[in-house]
């Protein structure tokens, strides 16, 4: 798809908060987004070019992000949302974010369409640190901190990407490859040699370290019956990371939703010898009143749930007391904006926000973000297999994890650019739409 200059776009906005996207500050004036299938299938990079200058002479492009079905998220961008955003002001955050929200709420707006806003609005706020010259956490009224504790999700440098000896491994939600042996390989040392994994994670500095040693078990048994031998196997790496470091290094365990109640209660109570810091997505949060009533009944703490993506959603999870923390993913929820008010709205609980990244490097540095101007973060979510191999090759400038912290980024925007060949014309996963056509 193509839009051609269409002076039309002013006089389609209805109403003065839709006149004022289009009538001020810097235009945007292409969307061009590319599914890089050779890197990472599950990923939709975007990028926003505005007629604003930077500080360098250079002309202002936002960068975003979304995970999962990415060429219909593109499609959304591109086919959807390219009237709306085409010739309109850039800094009109706020106005873009309701607006296609709202529109794509008409017909449910929980999919592909929700991805897309959360892409755009990485991108706009990308786009107003740089005219600013300031990170955005800045912008969000931080910092409250100056580093982030992060945590270690136990995947390996092929989770979640094209992975040439499983193929079929890639792409299910909660259904990574099970790795092999090998450096960074943590996937496959969470379940062979996890008190090694362990004692190298506390000597780097890390806070906790995640694991998902129920989901063997789930894809032979199956999520409603599993009996003890699979429970006793599912419990053996929290066995060994205690005799091996203590209490030195949190431990948590995600069972990505694939367990009944009766099931999920059996986990928990294997698990509560070990102080997990949380469990999550055992149950899967299909019902507030089962996760309720799951909380109620078991005394280790729960973390619910990167599955949630509307603001009402959380609401309602916040409302009921079904969770201990909540797990937000920024590019899923309806991006910084969405993420900022989401966490804010849990402080009113007391309940702390957690940082969801296994899917792409905006989604990580989004979450860094909010965590500088939100105190009620308690933790992000990080893959050091993927910061360590995937990462450089998406982005110019590589997120670096010390001591168990991530520093808040102090370059204007989000902190990094896309690699620019990334978006190769002849890639299959291409498309650019602009004012003026190709």
């Amino acid at each position: 798809m193509t839009t051609g200059e269409n002076p039309e776009f002013p006089s389609r906005a209805s109403g003065p908060t839709q006149e004022h996207a289009y009538r001020r500050g810097p235009r945007i004036v292409a969307l061009e987004t590319v599914v890089p299938h050779d890197v990472m299938p599950g990923l939709m990079a975007l990028r926003i070019h505005t007629d604003a200058g930077a500080c360098d002479g250079e002309a202002v492009i936002g960068h975003g992000e979304t995970y999962y079905i990415p060429s219909a998220a593109a499609s959304v961008v591109h086919d959807f949302m390219a009237p709306r955003l085409l010739g309109a002001d850039a800094l009109a955050i706020e106005s873009h974010w309701r607006f296609l929200s709202q529109r794509s709420a008409a017909f449910g707006g929980t999919g592909a369409e929700l991805r897309a806003v959360s892409a755009v609005d990485l991108a706009l706020w990308d786009i107003a640190g740089q005219l600013a010259r300031q990170p955005i956490w800045r912008l969000l009224g931080g910092p409250v901190r100056d580093a982030v504790p992060v945590y270690n999700s136990c995947g390996g440098p092929f989770y979640g990407r094209t992975n040439r000896h499983t193929p079929a491994a890639s792409g299910w939600p909660g259904h990574g490859d099970p790795g092999r042996p090998g450096p960074l390989e943590d996937n496959w040392a969470s379940l062979h040699t996890p008190g090694e994994l362990a004692q190298e994670l506390v000597e780097l500095g890390y806070r906790g370290m995640k694991l998902w040693s129920f989901d063997a078990a789930y894809r032979r048994c199956g999520g409603d019956y599993l009996p003890w031998d699979e429970i006793r196997g599912g419990i053996e790496p929290f066995q060994a990371i205690r005799a091996a470091v203590g209490d030195n290094i949190e431990v948590m365990l995600d069972g990505h939703g694939f367990f009944s109640s009766a099931v999920a209660r059996r986990i928990a109570a294997a698990m509560r010898e070990f102080q997990p810091l949380w469990l999550e997505d055992i149950l899967r949060p299909d019902s507030v009143e089962a996760m309720a009533a799951f909380r109620a009944d078991v005394d280790v703490p729960l973390a619910v749930s990167e599955m949630l993506v509307t603001p009402d959603q959380y609401r309602q999870v916040l409302c009921s007391r079904a969770a201990d923390y909540v797990m937000i993913d920024p590019t899923w929820v309806g991006g910084i904006t969405a993420t900022k008010r989401i966490a804010e709205l849990a402080q009113l609980f007391c309940i702390p926000s957690l940082m969801h990244d296994c899917t792409g490097p905006f989604t990580l540095l989004a979450g860094i973000h909010v965590a500088g101007a939100v105190s009620g973060v308690a933790f992000q979510e990080t893959v050091r297999a993927h910061v360590a191999t995937l990462y450089p090759a998406l982005i110019d400038q590589n997120v670096v994890i010390s001591a168990g912290q991530i520093a808040l980024p102090s370059r204007p925007g989000l902190g990094a650019r896309w690699r620019a060949d990334l978006f190769d014309r002849d890639h299959p996963g291409y498309r650019y739409t602009s004012l003026r056509g190709n």
